[in-house]
């Protein structure tokens, strides 16, 4: 547990964030959970949000309760995003940039979880790996220099998951094509993402182009949808009782950290935000413990590489 938060005893909270007329976020996954209650407190602050989401449907209905809740003047579009297929990453990217002057922040939330089976993307990844960490890779590498021009920030969500199961990443079976078990291979996918959000930041030092800033963080033991959308029914039924206990916290609060990071001034980039209370799950939020191997430099470096093989995208720095 954080001894001392930077924001005091209650932690962060969206009464820090100021006016946002003029600015523009996106966020994947914003049909439910931490997504959605981020994309309604960015709103009521008056920016511009664009969801990105797999399901058009969904994201109408979306669109029509925000406006509900907040007026039909708010400024939130939808564009459709499927981040287990490249294809369809690289269309959303390209219309982003049609239809976008700008980027103050980049959220990358959208995930799936504990997929109880192994199962194979359309571009070769086990699920979680190629949702979580390779969907969001492509994403950002493309709208990478839009978010630069804009001096603005790529907000990954990550996951205590990350510290959960496998503390490395399997390169000589990234898949799971032996011993596949559902929480190694989504701890995997998040560790991953918390990984490159490091090596991002070195590679940007390296450049020069430390105008941009890039941060982890995590939603902590929230209570969302995710389980239900892609757990087994055990995981379901498990997580279900979890949220009848103080394990457990509203979805709103599940937001917090990625909207701090999307718009709070002087954060460091170096450290890891969300909860810190109980076991990172619930508390204020604020930076907090983040363990050694998800900064292990060579393994980073080896998967940054890996990752722009076998997406075939080149980050142009």
């Amino acid at each position: 547990m954080s001894t001392k938060n930077q924001f005091g005893k209650q932690g962060w909270t969206p009464d820090r964030i100021k006016d946002l007329s003029g600015k523009t976020f996106l966020i994947t996954g914003t049909t439910s959970g931490t997504g959605f209650e981020a994309t309604r407190i960015l709103l009521s602050k008056g920016a511009q949000v664009v969801m990105l989401n797999r399901n058009p449907q969904k994201a109408e209905a979306t669109t029509a309760t925000l406006k509900e809740m907040l007026g039909e003047a708010i400024d939130v579009v939808n564009i459709q995003l499927d981040l287990a297929e490249q294809t369809s990453v690289k269309n959303a990217a390209a219309e982003v940039i049609e239809k976008v002057s700008r980027i103050d922040a980049l959220i990358c939330n959208g995930a799936i979880a504990q997929v109880p089976t192994q199962k194979i993307t359309v571009d070769g990844w086990e699920s979680q790996m190629g949702v979580n960490y390779f969907g969001h890779f492509t994403l950002q590498a493309l709208l990478f220099p839009l978010i630069e021009k804009s001096q603005g920030r790529i907000v990954t969500v990550g996951s205590m998951g990350y510290d959960m199961g496998i503390k490395t990443i399997k390169f000589d079976d990234l898949n799971w094509d032996q011993d596949y078990t559902p929480n190694n291979a989504y701890s995997q996918s998040k560790l991953a993402q918390i990984m490159s959000v490091y090596e991002l930041q070195d590679r940007l030092e390296g450049a020069g182009k430390t105008q941009l800033k890039a941060y982890a963080c995590h939603p902590g033991s929230s209570r969302t949808n995710l389980i239900n959308t892609s757990g087994s029914l055990m995981m379901r039924f498990i997580f279900g009782l979890m949220k009848l206990s103080p394990l457990t916290q509203p979805a709103e609060n599940g937001a917090y950290p990625a909207l701090m990071c999307a718009t709070e001034e002087d954060l460091d980039q170096q450290a890891f935000y969300g909860p810190t209370g109980r076991n990172n799950w619930v508390g204020p939020v604020g930076a907090h413990h983040l363990e050694a191997h998800a900064k292990d430099k060579a393994v980073a470096k080896r998967l940054w590489d890996l990752s722009e093989s076998e997406t075939g995208v080149i980050w142009n720095f």
